[in-house]
């Protein structure tokens, strides 16, 4: 598309508020490309030509020969560059040398193994020869058994992902000897995903894969493919446990790019504090874009903005163009696989002019070459941002992206700050295998694989020895003969899941409106609710069991596909949510509480006159009630109270407890010092994923008197036993605090606004609206800010930290 006459347009659109408050413009980069010391052999050559390929890029020649020297590698390079090519391309020369030959790709969902497999299938239908040794196909949960059978017995290049490699094969090795026996690759794609709770349980997957590989006779090489992060090589290793040869050098080209901070103007009269709604911005960018015919995604932090902004869209176009009105989807976690196939396919065709999704097509999908995207907030970390970005631009063509700002802390600040995205290092990828939360459960799954012995150290650490024992004195293991086998019935891949702290799941099923109807629904009686009959039910979607209680409550507005459902009742037994569709003008987002217990504390000392500690804590949450939020707006319209069993978590948690000489200078001031506190909670929460390349709903926060005796800011990691991320909290607080304090410091508000001090999303923002957030008072800015700047007057010197210089690089890999 051509940028410059479509942003000029929309500079004279009635509403332009000057809402564009930075563009940045992206050179084109011209192609770079290498020759092998080997050409391929002629079956490979005839696929290449059939898809109009003469030359390799030259990280793609690198990656190859690297492999075929049997090293392990890493190719980290931009968005749409040939990574795929970089890492099939070896594997079928090695086939066509050796077709027993086995090879294994990992893929972090299984919409993108699906996808790559058509990608490896046309490869084949191009080259006869190589058509006739390729037997693959994707082994996931929607296989059918028989094709699994068949995949297992006589494959040779299999698509799966961590959770099916996890659950549905290391268990069951010896069916898969023939296979893994002979495996020479592994190929793990979308690494930069593998963060966080994922990555640490993958990394540990990987090690089991390895111990079983050993095991077979076989010693796999592995070909690692990443968007860009600051720490490649170390993350990629760390991933592994293997030495690693890093490709990062990108020869593909990149066509030209427009990138826009667009910030939503005030509309409150000169307060400054309130904006227009970022949903209702992000929605009218799209109308304009699509009636443009410009093919665009648009991608949103939370499942319930993905598809306010697809009904928007809709509503838009149904009464401006109305052609155009069913040429918008939604797309995200929660659909089933049939309907994500069908969006899929109808982006990639061009059937599609625009989709509005969650951070879900993020990763590399083919969904063909999109003309703009949107990204509606800041999605956490700068390699996610690019990564969206990314999904426009696939061609020579010009692109443009639009960045929609929220009203919160971190959005705000990189409005005023735009040479922090286009000059920043992205972030380190934060994983810890050892996290004894994490690997106990692996060893366990390991031994049911084989007995445990004292080698495997090397593969999972030193502290896996001491977990040993303890599996071994609870009875979970038996040591005989100085290795500990597996002692028990159950199936220990069962209980460890991947991805959520819960690995059960609600089905979300559409009843017609007068089944199943008993007495008025009365939020903490309820009905009695007759389940519907066969036939007269039909299952829309799914969710995790822990998200359920925050997304399916009763009276919830279940949004799905620009459709409304209300939700009848939430079956905590039998594990689903009945609902039934039914028009209304409003959605809902819940209100959770917190708790936290401090149980030990590991670490304390006194920084800036502060008290600071890190130690155990069980966090308990529970969602108390809901908002019901006007559409095209963010204001409420009435609530409802809600009587949900509780959660929990033990975890990590970092606090710290100012001096009583500062809380009394604030009460002098006239000012309520645990606002104050609450005000820098928010802050802290805010910036320290800056350094743990975390979400910000990776880490909660409150502020408590019960468990010191003192008013004290507690936050901690939403994930049993912890991760680390809110360790930097402790580790490093003057450059922590001082981030803080610039941020509050550089707000133009007077009084406290959701630009500094307001509240961050209590809980993981997939299904809470981020720009409702939560239903508390804005905290007192002049008190956070005098708490901040005393702590900091009172710390050693220490260089700034923002703006516009990379954050520091030496964090956890």
């Amino acid at each position: 598309m051509d940028a410059s006459p479509f942003l000029a347009k929309l500079c004279n659109e009635p509403d332009y508020a000057d809402q564009i408050v930075h563009v940045q413009e992206l050179a084109s980069r011209g192609a770079r490309y290498a020759e092998l010391a080997e050409p391929f052999p002629g079956p490979l050559l005839t696929a290449l030509a059939g898809m109009e390929i003469c030359d390799l890029y030259s990280h793609q020649a690198r990656c190859i020969e690297e492999v075929r020297a049997g090293r392990n590698v890493a190719v980290v390079t931009s968005t749409a560059s040939g990574k795929t090519l970089a890492y099939t391309l070896p594997v079928l020369e090695r086939l066509l040398h050796d077709p027993r030959t086995t090879a294994l790709f990992l893929y972090p969902t299984k919409a993108l193994a699906q996808d790559q497999l058509r990608g490896l299938t046309r490869i084949a239908e191009l080259s006869p020869d190589l058509g006739a040794i390729i037997r693959t196909g994707t082994y996931d949960g929607d296989t059918p058994a028989s094709a699994r059978r068949r995949l297992r017995d006589q494959g040779n290049v299999i698509l799966t992902n961590p959770d099916m490699l996890h659950a549905g094969i290391l268990p069951y090795h010896a069916k898969w000897s023939r296979f893994l026996g002979r495996l020479e690759f592994v190929v793990i794609d979308e690494i930069h995903a593998y963060r966080g709770i994922f990555g640490s349980n993958v990394a540990n997957v990987v090690r089991r894969l390895r111990r079983i590989c050993r095991h077979h006779g076989s010693e796999p090489r592995f070909i690692l493919c990443s968007a860009t992060i600051a720490n490649p090589h170390e993350f990629a290793e760390r991933l592994v446990g293997e030495p690693i040869t890093l490709v990062d050098d990108d020869g593909s080209p990149r066509g030209p790019k427009r990138f826009v901070l667009w910030n939503p103007p005030f509309v409150d009269d000169g307060a400054n504090m309130s904006r227009r709604s970022s949903h209702v911005e992000a929605h009218a960018l799209l109308t304009k874009l699509m009636k443009a015919r410009v093919q665009t995604i648009c991608f949103s932090k939370a499942r319930v903005v993905a598809e306010l902004i697809h009904r928007y869209t809709a509503e838009r176009l149904t009464r401006e163009k109305p052609e155009l009105a069913k040429l918008v989807r939604a797309y995200r976690g929660g659909y089933l696989p049939k309907e994500r196939r069908e969006i899929e396919k109808a982006l990639f065709s061009g059937e599609l002019l625009g989709v509005s999704s969650t951070n879900a097509l993020e990763l590399g999908i083919d969904i063909g070459t999109l003309d703009a995207s949107i990204v509606v907030g800041f999605p956490s970390t700068v390699a996610s941002l690019w990564q969206q970005a990314g999904r426009a631009g696939r061609g020579s063509e010009e692109a443009i992206t639009f960045f929609v700002a929220y009203n919160d802390p971190i959005d705000q600040y990189l409005i005023r700050h735009p040479e922090y995205l286009f000059a920043q290092t992205p972030e380190s990828a934060v994983i810890d295998p050892e996290n004894p939360y994490i690997l106990s459960g692996h060893l366990q799954c390991a031994a049911f694989e084989l007995p445990l012995e004292p080698r495997d150290r090397d593969l999972f650490g030193g502290i896996s020895g001491d977990l040993v024992r303890l599996l071994d004195e609870h009875g979970r293991t038996r040591r005989i003969d100085g290795k500990s086998y597996w002692a028990n019935t159950d199936f220990p891949a069962r209980a460890v899941n991947l991805r959520h702290i819960s690995d059960d799941t609600y089905t979300i099923v559409e009843v017609p409106p007068d089944v199943g109807r008993g007495s008025a629904y009365r939020p903490k009686a309820g009905p009695e609710f007759v389940p519907p009959g066969r036939g007269e039910a039909k299952v829309i979607g799914n969710v995790d069991a822990i998200s359920a209680l925050e997304l399916l409550y009763p009276e919830a507005v279940y949004l799905h596909d620009g459709d409304t459902y209300v939700v009848r009742h939430l079956d905590l037994e039998g594990k689903a949510a009945w609902v039934e569709r039914r028009d209304v003008d409003y959605y809902t987002t819940p209100v959770l509480e917190q708790h936290v217990l401090l149980r030990e504390t590991r670490e304390t000392s006194e920084w800036a006159g502060a008290t600071v500690g890190f130690g155990d804590a069980t966090v308990t949450w529970f969602t108390s009630f809901f908002k019901k939020v006007q559409f095209f707006s963010v204001d409420s319209i009435g609530y409802g109270n809600l009587d949900l069993p509780p959660q929990h978590i033990d975890t990590t948690t970092f606090w710290i407890t100012i001096p009583d000489e500062l809380r009394r200078d604030l009460k002098i001031r006239g000012k309520n010092p645990i606002e104050g506190l609450a005000g820098v909670r928010n802050l802290l929460i805010s910036v320290i994923p800056l350094w743990a390349m975390c979400d910000r709903a990776d880490i909660g926060g409150t502020v408590d008197s019960k468990n010191l005796g003192k008013p004290t800011v507690f936050l901690y990691d939403r994930y049993p036993g912890g991760l680390g991320f809110v360790e930097h909290g402790f580790r490093r607080p003057a450059e922590i605090f001082r981030a803080a304090l610039e941020l509050v410091s550089e707000c133009p508000c007077e009084t406290g606004c959701p630009s500094c001090v307001g509240l961050p999303v209590l809980r993981p923002a997939q299904h809470q609206d981020p720009e409702v957030g939560g239903a508390w008072p804005i905290p007192d800015k002049e008190a956070s800010l005098r708490i901040l700047q005393a702590l900091m007057e009172s710390a050693p010197p220490a260089a700034p930290v923002l703006p516009g210089r990379p954050l520091p690089g030496d964090r956890k890999a």
